[in-house]
């Protein structure tokens, strides 16, 4: 695991559990870090999160074969990364960026369990706005794998500024 450091910015770091998580929530996409060859390797997923036993925990879905699974199957330690853009201005000292972020990191596990791998995709689909999705309907689940992970360490991240109404892109 690696060493996480101080913050050099500690007004912008967001020590709370609770807050960490609804940062995580509020963001689209994650990305998540193998441990490649030579290089890592980082693809952005859909994903749906829950609280496990004081730990946030991410499930995501992906087909059954590919680079991310031949290292998650060398190396199931991975990093995750999740972040909002707000928007961009100009302040007194010059031009920032809004946003939030959170970077984790943890142990991937492929489900086996048919239960539990519901769970993972009823949390995505909660996720993106459809809690009465009939996934049992889905003809998709017997081509895909869902991962888990179990983030040890977390941390967050955030420059929000005052709240504005308009942006200068997505927020």
């Amino acid at each position: 695991m690696p060493e996480i450091r101080p913050m050099r910015r500690r007004d912008r770091a967001v020590d709370d559990l609770a807050d960490i998580f609804a940062m995580l929530n509020r963001c689209d996409t994650v990305r998540i870090a193998f441990q490649g060859d030579t290089y890592p390797y980082v693809v952005p997923v859909s994903f749906g999160a829950e609280m496990r036993d004081d730990h946030p925990t991410v499930y995501f879905h992906c087909a059954r074969e590919g680079l991310k699974l031949d290292l998650l199957r060398q190396n199931p330690r991975v990093c995750v990364e999740a972040d909002r853009f707000l928007r961009t201005e100009p302040t007194d000292h010059g031009i920032t960026t809004r946003y939030e972020s959170v970077i984790g990191f943890g142990v991937c596990e492929l489900l086996t369990d048919p239960v539990e791998i519901l769970r993972g995709l009823k949390l995505l689909t909660e996720h993106y706005g459809y809690p009465n999705y009939d996934l049992a309907g889905c003809r998709s689940l017997e081509h895909l794998y869902v991962g888990r992970i179990v983030l040890e360490r977390v941390t967050g991240k955030r420059n929000v500024g005052e709240e504005k109404s308009g942006s200068t892109r997505k927020g």
